[in-house]
């Protein structure tokens, strides 16, 4: 009897060990902007932020439940192939937050992107209806400061809109989300 709990221990372990796998594996299977090359209608980064805009969106943790609800006022000023597009938000608990972005449009479809809160440079690509960035966030929780990378994909539907979906990652374990609806 001992040695068939064992067998069973063991194999739990193995179904346990294989799950982690191919979790693993299909956490690395993303998306590309390649994928986008064709999809209509084009996006532009620029027209669509040039001047006001306002955005709705939501938090959720890692189990999919919504922990924040928020509000945003845009304004994008471009001069040249840069566009500072400042981003008011008011949250459901009444905080506000600012952040100033600006944005370098670079010759091959690229774009790099500074903001207060983001360590080093977030890096964009713009193909079809869709860009995607990628960052790190230092977000402050409870008095202490996280590094956080976000994964952003800006899907444009044409009339004025666009969704935006973004992954938030702590040592490459997804630990919540980000949902956007932008309105011109």
């Amino acid at each position: 009897m001992a040695s068939h709990s064992i067998y069973q221990t063991s194999y739990i372990t193995l179904q346990w060990l294989l799950g982690c796998v191919l979790a693993l594996l299909l956490n690395g299977c993303t998306a590309s902007i390649e994928d986008y090359e064709h999809a209509e209608p084009k996006f532009n980064l620029f027209q669509f932020f040039e001047g006001r805009s306002q955005a709705w969106g939501m938090v959720q943790d890692y189990k999919g439940q919504q922990v924040r609800r928020f509000s945003v006022e845009l304004n994008g000023v471009i001069t040249g192939n840069k566009l500072v597009l400042t981003e008011d938000f008011v949250f459901d608990d009444k905080e506000t937050q600012q952040r100033v972005w600006t944005i370098t449009k670079q010759a091959n479809g690229q774009y790099i992107g500074t903001a207060d809160d983001v360590v080093g440079e977030a890096v964009g690509y713009e193909k079809g209806n869709a860009l995607h960035w990628q960052y790190v966030l230092a977000m402050d929780i409870d008095g202490t400061t996280y590094h956080i990378n976000f994964e952003d994909w800006m899907f444009y539907q044409g009339n004025n809109q666009l969704f935006n979906v973004a992954k938030m990652k702590k040592w490459e374990i997804t630990v919540g989300s980000v949902t956007l609806f932008f309105q011109k």
